[in-house]
């Protein structure tokens, strides 16, 4: 799953707060995938026009997740993500979560994500110009 960032990559921070941590005294598992999908939400506002997001709404198909290092209390996260496929209804985006200060890397996803049309909840193939607007909200 190991994958290098591209040079167009969405980035944002944040740290870990108490209501992180588990009883092993490391940030829970679960918290890690609402921070790759709450990354990916990030990105999508960031990139796509308002009312773009008003006529898309994207669902997760599969995660596939791998735990490297424990993020500890307090520590300073930068998040990154970007999209290397979008093809028919289908979105393959990655997302990796390291710690800021010395770079190392924590937990790293791929997420496959479907297109939907809010109104129906159907799938909807995805328009050719969504793949330029994830590339400049970077």
């Amino acid at each position: 799953m190991k994958t290098s960032a591209p040079a167009f990559r969405f980035a944002h921070y944040l740290t870990v707060q108490p209501t992180d941590i588990d009883e092993l005294r490391h940030v829970n598992n679960v918290r890690y995938l609402q921070w790759v999908q709450d990354t990916a939400a990030a990105h999508w506002h960031a990139a796509a026009p308002p009312e773009a997001q008003a006529r898309y709404v994207w669902v997760v198909r599969e995660h596939h997740i791998r735990y490297l290092h424990p993020a500890l209390l307090g520590e300073e996260l930068r998040c990154t993500t970007w999209v290397s496929s979008m093809e028919g209804v289908t979105s393959h985006r990655h997302v990796r979560i390291e710690r800021a200060t010395d770079n190392k890397l924590l937990c790293e996803a791929e997420t496959h994500w479907i297109l939907l049309d809010p109104a129906t909840m159907r799938p909807q193939r995805i328009p050719a110009e969504m793949g330029q607007w994830v590339q400049e909200a970077v």
